[in-house]
């Protein structure tokens, strides 16, 4: 029940997605008494008293336009580089296996993607998030960093791992410090972009 909530809520706020505040609204009781109801009935608030066209600027500036706040969880570890192609040929063997069919408007490591797909394979979807640990931790205290209405939501996905380790925090905010890595030779992706998404170029 969070996680569909969460797919639906970490999208951009277009019409599709505002029209189901009610049912999200109606079904916040399922998630019983806790931070994940607080955070999700938090942001219910924020984005109820925010004007549809402000919702969605915020939604831009928070995510498409900062290189530390992407939805894309790959991108942290491996930036523009041709490592993250094979990554993103990796997520998608793994929707596959499952028989699952991702969109082909969309990259396989979207959060609000996983979070769906978790909802129909709740192993092979954690599988996915535990892959895409680093994006999602670097993410969230990017989020965190700008006070935005969208980090309790994090939060939550967050919660539903496993603890890291000191070491492990200790990479990542190395990692945080230098950023998503670039490649300055070679741009060309791992495998042509018709493959990664399933589109024509």
């Amino acid at each position: 029940m969070l996680h569909a909530m969460l797919s639906i809520l970490l999208n951009y706020p277009d019409e599709r997605v505002l029209s189901q505040r009610d049912a999200i609204t109606a079904a916040l009781p399922h998630l019983g008494a806790g931070p994940a109801r607080a955070a999700v009935a938090g942001f219910l608030g924020w984005l109820d008293a925010a004007a549809p066209a402000a919702a969605a600027e915020t939604y831009v500036t928070t995510f498409d336009l900062a290189r530390r706040r992407s939805l894309h969880l790959t991108y942290y570890r491996y930036g523009d580089t041709r490592a993250r192609g094979m990554a993103l040929l990796t997520l998608k063997h793994l929707y596959r296996r499952a028989g699952h069919h991702a969109p082909d408007s969309e990259l396989p490591d979207f959060l609000p993607l996983i979070l769906e797909f978790t909802v129909m394979d709740p192993a092979a979807g954690h599988d996915i998030l535990s892959r895409c640990r680093d994006g999602l931790e670097l993410l969230t205290d990017a989020l965190h960093d700008i006070d935005s209405p969208y980090a309790p939501l994090l939060d939550t996905v967050r919660d539903t791992l496993p603890a890291l380790p000191a070491a492990e925090r200790k990479r990542l905010r190395a990692l945080a410090a230098d950023g998503p890595p670039r490649e300055d030779v070679g741009l060309e992706p791992f495998a042509p972009p018709e493959y990664l998404t399933g589109s024509p170029r």
